[in-house]
């Protein structure tokens, strides 16, 4: 391959690399923006017609978002709730893909927060092998029978590019805490863990 064009192929991939999440994400923003606009503009048509203000829609679903937290978030609406999942609990197929991502956002709910996510390292018996993972229960009463439950803790390994990944049951002197947020930790095997570390800071003279 010629020297030059093998060199404007590194630059354009990079380039690419560089414009690829930042153009992701506005476009994900701009498609959340226009479907709250659309709406927003449905709402309001009938009230004052064709005057709208850019952005409203925005606030409306920030309103609404907030407001549906505070009203599920009463004692008294559980069990409302509790009738509106039935369908998505009960389902065959459905059952799985909604028990799956409630879980998942339940994971990172403040509530979750306060209990187990912890960032850990599981080191193996031999030493050898590191995995970098996330404790998903610090306690395994309530697992079927058959299941081990002296000192354990479950770990979460999440495999490169979130295409799935593993529950570890092991013991508890098996894994140790790491400095990192769960966010960065699941952002990291996201990308395989391609990402480079910050730079620690210099030394003060």
């Amino acid at each position: 391959m010629n020297p030059l064009i093998k060199r404007w192929t590194q630059y354009f991939v990079r380039g690419l690399l560089a414009v690829l999440p930042l153009a992701l994400t506005v476009y994900v923003l701009y498609v959340f923006l226009a479907w709250t606009d659309s709406m927003a503009r449905w709402l309001t048509y009938p009230f004052f017609g064709d005057t709208y203000i850019p952005g409203l829609g925005l606030l409306l679903a920030v309103i609404a978002i907030g407001g549906l937290g505070f009203v599920i978030s009463q004692p008294s609406v559980r069990h409302l709730m509790s009738l509106v999942e039935f369908p998505f609990t009960n389902l065959p197929v459905v059952k799985s893909i909604y028990s799956s991502l409630k879980s998942f956002a339940d994971y990172f709910s403040p509530q979750h927060k306060q209990t187990a996510q912890q960032v850990v390292v599981v080191q193996f018996p031999n030493g050898q092998m590191e995995i970098i993972g996330l404790v998903t229960r610090n306690s395994l009463d309530g697992l079927p029978e058959g299941v081990t439950k002296d000192n354990r803790v479950a770990v979460y390994l999440p495999m490169g590019y979130m295409i799935g990944g593993y529950t570890v049951f092991v013991p508890r002197e098996w894994v140790t805490p790491i400095a990192m947020s769960v966010e960065e930790a699941m952002r990291s095997a996201l990308i395989a863990w391609m990402a480079r570390s910050p730079a620690p800071p210099p030394p003060n003279p």
